[in-house]
């Protein structure tokens, strides 16, 4: 079977190491396709870390294949869970998954929110509305990562990426973002954690076929709702709100305390751009960047 592999992944999996799962690639989505009766469709972009293919089942319902990349497995696993937990409800449905092979059958959505939306105002409300969604209660007893497991990975990956991408932005954001990051891991509590998504933004984002936005690709969390609400004030590329007053906006909309979330979008902000500019995801890296060492000055 030919796979058309999106050079975004294929780039992603060398810089990883795992050149002999490209090859592999093709019959992993044949014995899929047998196993689950799928006719497969054309490759779709947009990610970098699995191959996603359309996908038909055999009642004639329309799905997506996705097949994570070999590093992404554990990421995959928290993926499926947080899908069975919303259950179709504010994510898109798990029809089908098999994660010895890194596998995933989704529902089919349509178009992104940052086509079907031009206003974006508009667009944050949408995503914060769908987001809180998706904020269920959730019991320490799930095997999720936790708002505080993420700040530490945070803690230690930043000062890495800064290096190994040369410093692209001030010590000062640095600085900046790690206090934050100190300040969220302290500030975690199971007792009031929610399931969060964990990048909440307008391209993940997609038009359902009863005319509501629903997420996907969620990170899976147990995490404050401040999480998701810093990804949408992550940066400000193209809306004519300042990031603080979208902050305020957000917060009298959901009643999540503004200085938690502004705390996340900086951490977001910060080891987006930096992991960005690592993976060759420009301009938007520098961007973010740029964004935050103005906000730090």
């Amino acid at each position: 079977m030919l796979v058309d592999i999106p050079e975004e992944v294929r780039n992603k999996v060398i810089a990883d190491g795992d050149v002999g799962w490209l090859d592999e690639l093709p019959s992993i989505v044949e014995s899929l396709a047998h196993d689950w009766s799928l006719t497969i469709g054309a490759t779709l972009r947009g990610g970098h870390a699995a191959l996603v293919v359309g996908a038909t089942l055999p009642d004639a319902t329309v799905g997506v294949l996705k097949i994570g990349a070999p590093g992404t497995r554990r990421d995959l696993s928290f993926e499926a869970a947080a899908l069975r937990i919303a259950d179709g409800d504010g994510c898109a449905r798990l029809l089908r998954d098999d994660l010895d092979r890194g596998a995933l059958l989704l529902e089919r959505l349509g178009v992104a929110l940052y086509d079907a939306v031009p206003e974006p105002a508009t667009r944050h409300d949408v995503l914060c509305d769908v987001a809180t969604r998706l904020w269920l209660p959730i019991s320490p007893d799930v095997d999720l990562p936790t708002g505080a497991d993420r700040a530490r990975e945070y803690a230690d990956l930043l000062p890495r990426l800064w290096e190994e991408t040369g410093q692209p932005c001030s010590r000062a954001t640095v600085e900046d973002a790690l206090a934050c990051i100190v300040r969220r891991r302290r500030a975690h509590d199971d007792r009031h954690s929610v399931l969060v998504h964990g990048d909440v933004h307008d391209l993940n984002v997609l038009r359902a076929a009863d005319g509501t936005f629903k997420l996907i690709d969620p990170d899976g969390l147990r995490a404050e709702p401040a999480y998701d609400l810093g990804t949408i004030i992550r940066c400000n590329p193209d809306s004519a709100d300042g990031l603080a007053d979208r902050t305020r906006r957000l917060a009298v909309r959901t009643g999540v305390d503004a200085a938690a979330i502004w705390e996340w979008g900086t951490i977001h902000r910060v080891v987006s751009g930096l992991y960005s500019r690592q993976i060759g995801f420009q301009p938007f890296g520098d961007l973010l960047l740029a964004e935050a060492d103005r906000l730090t000055g």
